[in-house]
């Protein structure tokens, strides 16, 4: 297990406003200048300057060509697994790919025939609801069950109806696409969860994928464990997808590992990368050594510190100024999952949650329709970024509800 925790005063100044709109960022610039966007799982925050610092040296060489993934890299992952959890695994089972999306894509094309299903659990980050589409395997749903507690929303895993949905539609289930922590609950599942989930595909024989790559953005107290750490036998059948994308915020260098401790299958996984022609950023590996060495670890602990008051803030907020919005209180990530439906309910909003407060507040969330079946009425907020703005965006959002 590992937590984060903060004592001593903070030297990184989160609150500081970078502008982005000359960067030619995605998030900055899908919409017009007066929209303040919370949407994509970017964050406003400058990445930790020992990385910053090293792709500095690294351009100083003068040579940008092809490069494989060093075996010190491999090592340092390997490393940095044993130091978050006690997990001792070998370089040999890391394999670097072009980021998550990617080494999912990846993990499907190499454990499914064609046919099976993938099973996953909605609202679920919106990537994993194409995999389908792109390999041409079946879509299999084991939705997880929304509980309200006042404006409060947690999410739970119905393990029932998680079994029963193996082979669903009308395809053997070849792999359980898992998301922890998961995106956009933000949910960090517990041990007993995981160990149960694990069970359930042991005894009908399916690969567990899991991505988390969420799993160093603890808030307050949480604790995240690898679902392949439980057992040997659970190992042998899992694909653990990491990456310092999200954490250190460096998703545009795209680099990311699967951790795959079975030889066979992670020998067809290499492969599978291979014959996929994916190639991993030179400056993305740069980027990862440096955040996996350990050399940005106190940034992160005051990003933590940092992340989890602006949870708290949102939490706050929308309880006291927008009661009628109920919404998670994530254990994990920098999202909060807002539901929208009682407004929808009351008439205070028609149509779209997503297009009114891009519309009438001049706010980009993500649309919660891409992730899953019955979504429409949830948004996405990001909440990394710096408190004045996502004071403006609350405070945008709660007028335009007013007018």
């Amino acid at each position: 297990m590992y937590t984060h925790a903060v004592e001593e005063p903070m030297k990184n100044n989160f609150d500081t406003i970078i502008k982005r709109r000359s960067s030619n960022s995605i998030k900055w610039n899908k919409y017009p200048e007066e929209v303040l966007p919370l949407w994509v799982a970017d964050m406003d925050f400058a990445s930790p300057k020992p990385i910053l610092d090293a792709i500095q040296e690294k351009l100083g060489q003068g040579a940008l060509g092809y490069e494989r993934p060093p075996d010190s890299l491999l090592e340092t992952v390997a490393a940095r697994m044993e130091k978050l959890y006690g997990w001792k695994i070998e370089p040999e089972m890391v394999v670097a790919t072009p980021g998550i999306v990617s080494g999912f894509n990846a993990a499907a094309r190499a454990v499914c025939e064609p046919g099976e299903g993938v099973l996953m659990q909605p609202p679920v980050y919106f990537p994993f609801l194409g995999v389908h589409e792109n390999l041409g395997f079946a879509r299999q749903f084991a939705p997880l069950v929304k509980v309200a507690d006042g404006n409060i929303l947690r999410y739970e895993i119905d393990f029932d109806a998680f079994e029963t949905a193996m082979g669903s539609e009308d395809a053997r289930t070849g792999m359980f696409l898992f998301c922890n922590p998961h995106n956009p609950t933000g949910n960090a599942f517990a041990k007993d969860d995981l160990s149960r989930l694990a069970e359930i595909c042991l005894r009908h024989n399916v690969v567990i994928c899991s991505d988390e790559i969420h799993s160093e953005l603890l808030l307050g107290s949480a604790q995240h464990t690898p679902i392949a750490l439980l057992s040997p036998e659970i190992a042998e059948h899992s694909i653990t997808l990491v990456a310092p994308s999200k954490t250190f915020n460096t998703a545009g260098l795209f680099c990311g590992f699967a951790i795959i401790p079975n030889r066979e299958l992670c020998e067809r996984y290499q492969k599978t990368v291979e014959q996929m022609t994916f190639h991993v950023n030179s400056l993305g590996q740069v980027a990862a050594q440096t955040a996996f060495s350990g050399a940005c670890d106190d940034w992160l602990k005051e990003l933590l510190a940092y992340l989890t008051a602006n949870r708290d803030f949102v939490t706050e907020y929308v309880g006291e100024n927008i009661p009628e919005i109920r919404l998670t209180v994530p254990d994990a990530t920098y999202m909060s999952w807002l539901d929208c439906n009682p407004l929808l309910e009351s008439g205070k909003v028609t149509g779209s949650p997503f297009e009114f407060f891009l519309n009438q507040a001049k706010v980009a969330l993500s649309d919660g329709a891409p992730f899953g079946p019955g979504e429409e009425g949830f948004v996405r907020l990001n909440f990394a970024c710096p408190r004045s703005t996502l004071e403006e965006a609350l405070d945008r959002m709660r007028k335009a509800l007013a007018r």
